[in-house]
């Protein structure tokens, strides 16, 4: 893979060196490393920026009190590291830093392991200078039941704690730590694997405390045999009756009481946070004898009539989403490590002799999102389907686009160009979507091919037509921000991408074949996906001439030449495959005989590539209008993914009303759950309900009601065409160069039409009535009924 040029590293950091804990660096599975260094400072500086991160999570404390946690995922090659200010964290005089750091010993579907763990510090204010080194007191954390099974396939396993043997005031000052071990050295600063370090591009996470909304079950139950020592709490619930009374509406939140269980007793309490929640609980438990179990379930839908999750153990992903802590005498408080996405948790509480005393909150974990775009209508389900649009990006929005918060949190990249198209609609922020273009460029195939996600330990999931994805959304980012940097960073990952499709495409078809090495994703629909399938064929013709015209916008003249001649034979080779009808059909077969399947995602791209012979009318009338309103058509369709394309085809040729009848029709049954699904199916069990590739009504309700659709990069210039569809509308969308506004309502006298442009953009406007027009700033019409 081609090396990025990085900044230079913080000076500090060339101090410091790599440590974690003697105890087990050569031991990591399921891992927690607590660290503490005490250091004095004359005066607190107005400004302490204080440098770190760990291979691979941390937790900060400063003094006691929690400042944040990190680094964003990354690979070792280049480890991403944070900023902090600190100064609101220090006193003058004696100061102490402590960390909990972990690390999985193994990869996942968001972290790839080199066998190593390390901690990296570095601050210099005035004469200070703390960096990491061995005078660092470090240890083992106590408690920790290592071996617990992955919450599922993709993530870390359950964490057990007993908190019994875990001091509470472990972070704090005044804690004695005279008995910890000094910390062990593992690498000089650009050691390996560690060989650089980049900041990490994106804001640190956004921390705050919720509260669940409503106990709504209760249940009391025997403990299944050989509770107490379990490596699944997830699969000892399963086996126990999970069933829920409803709860008394009386009970407050979220302090709670629960009575005791008897010896070898269970009593449970069901939560409901009202929506999809990101984050980790954070339990208080009062009255505790020492060693009372509460068990954590983590689960996104129930059953309404039995109040029972829907998960069935064990599940394709094997869910196991659950957390142990083990209670101490008198008062135990507990912050749980890692974020999980869920709507419901289940409290278990196991071997209790007396009444304990609950508090249970949630220390949501997400990304800064800075909402500034807004749909206005007086339709009330639109509203709440765009609300709950919104809220889904927010919930995937973690230190990278993650498909669904709750089982996966896996860097997909067909889904982060939807929820890209989201974010700049919903802020304009563009730096989760560069720093994901970067790591889907980090890791590939001998071949060229970059995987699904990354950084990534599934070698199942290289996907070719994200690949083509990946290189779309180089486009996609200029589109947004004005700017060719990440076509110029990466423009050789980009030639050693197309050195992959250059060598598999078939001489004598032009088309690109299915590769079964691999996984040819294209739709979860069962579209034609063996021999040469047309769907994978035309996003290489888009792939291709959109880093043509970056090519060109970079004053490549040579390259853009040669990608525009790549493409135009490959146009030909669809244009062949269009039937009598003028329709465009699937693909070819092994034997290269046209098949005679057409699907709607074939005349959706053919729409888009304006391909030649293609009836684009015919396209409209016998497939694509038919399915939207919901009239039975041979053709397959697409699913709640990659309907998306099929709503912009459709909205830009004036069909925006079809297109809000039929989301209006699929959405409206998320709406009570508060996120969308996965797909609009109810489907139930892994199949996940917070999943913001199904998330872009956000967008195209904005465009169609609002009637803005951006026309040049940067937002400079759109067209405004709204589609008057009840009484009231309009939409706000952000721009560099600040809000483009749109408003319009109905009264006796017509419909009155507002829109306001910042400086610098300008607008064609197509309204009912008349001619089209461009222009700028604030302006003002009244359209006649």
């Amino acid at each position: 893979m081609s090396n990025l040029p990085l900044p230079p590293p913080p000076e500090p950091f060339t101090h410091a060196r790599w440590i974690w804990s003697d105890q087990y660096f050569w031991d990591l599975h399921n891992g927690f490393a607590q660290f503490r260094k005490s250091f004095e400072l004359p005066r607190v500086p107005k400004k302490a920026p204080l440098f770190i991160t760990a291979d691979q999570h941390y937790h900060l404390y400063i003094n006691g009190r929690f400042v944040c946690r990190g680094p964003a995922r990354g690979f070792q090659s280049h480890w991403p590291y944070d900023e902090i200010d600190v100064a609101a964290y220090l006193v003058a005089g004696r100061n102490v830093i402590a960390v909990r750091g972990y690390n999985a010993g193994f990869s996942t579907f968001q972290y790839l392991t080199q066998g190593t763990a390390g901690l990296l510090v570095g601050a210099r204010w005035g004469t200070t200078l703390l960096v990491s080194d061995t005078s660092w007191k470090s240890r083992r954390q106590e408690g920790i039941s290592r071996d617990t099974v992955q919450v599922s396939l993709q993530l870390n396993p359950q964490e057990h704690i007993d908190c019994r043997q875990e001091p509470a005031d472990w972070m704090a000052p005044e804690f004695a730590d005279a008995g910890w071990e000094n910390a062990s050295s593992m690498a000089a600063f650009g050691g390996m694997p560690w060989h650089a370090v980049e900041p990490r591009g994106i804001p640190l996470m956004d921390e705050r405390r919720m509260a669940p909304t409503a106990v709504i079950g209760a249940a009391v139950g025997t403990s299944a045999a050989g509770w107490r020592d379990v490596r699944d709490v997830a699969r000892l619930a399963w086996s126990e009756d999970l069933t829920h009374a409803v709860a008394d509406s009386a009970v407050l939140l979220p302090r709670f009481t629960v009575a005791a269980t008897g010896a070898d007793g269970y009593r449970r309490v069901l939560l409901d946070f009202g929506r999809c929640v990101v984050g980790a609980p954070e339990v208080v438990i009062s009255g505790g004898r020492g060693g009372e179990i509460i068990d954590l379930v983590y689960t996104e839908t129930i059953n309404d009539r039995t109040l029972r999750p829907d998960v069935e153990y064990p599940t394709g992903c094997k869910l196991a989403m659950a957390s142990r802590l083990t209670c101490r005498a008198g008062e135990t408080r507990h912050a749980f490590y890692h974020p999980y996405g869920f709507r419901y948790l289940l409290v278990i509480v196991r071997g209790a002799t007396a009444a304990l005393a609950i508090d249970v909150a949630l220390n949501w974990v997400g990304y800064p999102l800075v909402v500034s775009g807004a749909l206005r209508t007086d339709d009330a389900l639109l509203a709440d389907i765009w609300r709950i649009s919104a809220w889904t990006q927010q919930c995937c929005m973690m230190d990278a686009y993650v498909d669904t918060p709750w089982r996966e949190q896996a860097q997909w990249w067909g889904d982060a160009r939807v929820q890209g198209w989201n974010t700049f609609h919903l802020s304009g922020d563009a730096r989760l979507f560069r720093r994901g273009i970067a790591q889907i460029a980090g890791q590939g195939t001998p071949e060229g091919l970059t995987y699904g996600h990354a950084p990534t330990i599934a070698h199942n999931c290289i996907l070719p037509d994200f690949s083509l994805i990946w290189l779309i959304t180089l486009w996609d980012h200029y589109w947004q921000t004005g700017s060719t940097e990440a076509f110029t960073t990466h423009r050789a990952r980009i030639d050693e991408l197309l050195a992959y499709f250059r060598l598999k495409q078939d001489p004598t078809s032009g088309l690109l074949p299915y590769d079964n090495r691999y996984w040819l994703f294209l739709d979860w629909a069962p579209i034609h996906k063996e021999g040469y399938p047309t769907v994978y064929n035309a996003w290489f013709v888009i792939a291709l001439e959109k880093i043509a015209e970056l090519a060109a916008l970079t004053g490549d003249k040579q390259s853009a030449k040669a990608w525009r001649a790549w493409a135009k034979p490959v146009r030909g080779a669809l244009s062949k495959l269009i039937d009598k009808r003028g329709l465009l059909r699937d693909g070819l077969d092994w034997q290269r005989k046209p098949v005679a399947s057409t699907s709607v995602h074939a005349q959706t791209l053919a729409l888009h590539l304006q391909l030649d012979g293609h009836d684009g009318q015919a396209a409209l009338s016998t497939i694509l209008l038919p399915y939207i309103n919901g009239a039975e058509i041979a053709a397959v369709k697409p699913s709640a993914y990659w309907v998306t394309y099929v709503f912009s085809a459709l909205s830009a040729r004036g069909h925006g009303a079809e297109v809000l009848s039929f989301i209006k029709q699929h959405w409206a049954p998320m709406v009570a759950h508060g996120t969308t699904w996965e797909d609009w199916v109810p489907k139930r069990g892994d199949v996940s309900h917070s999943h913001a590739w199904s998330a872009h009504p956000l967008f195209h309700t904005m465009q169609i009601i609002g009637g803005l659709r951006q026309t040049a990069a940067g937002w400079t210039t759109l067209n405004f065409a709204p589609e008057f569809i009840g009484d009231h509308g309009g939409a706000t969308i952000p721009t560099a160069s600040g809000p483009v506004v749109s408003d319009w309502r109905r009264s006796a006298k017509g419909v009155h039409v507002a829109l306001s442009l910042p400086p610098g953009v300008s607008a064609d406007v197509t309204l009912p009535g008349m001619k089209k027009i461009t222009v700028s700033g604030k302006q003002r019409w009244l359209l006649p009924e």
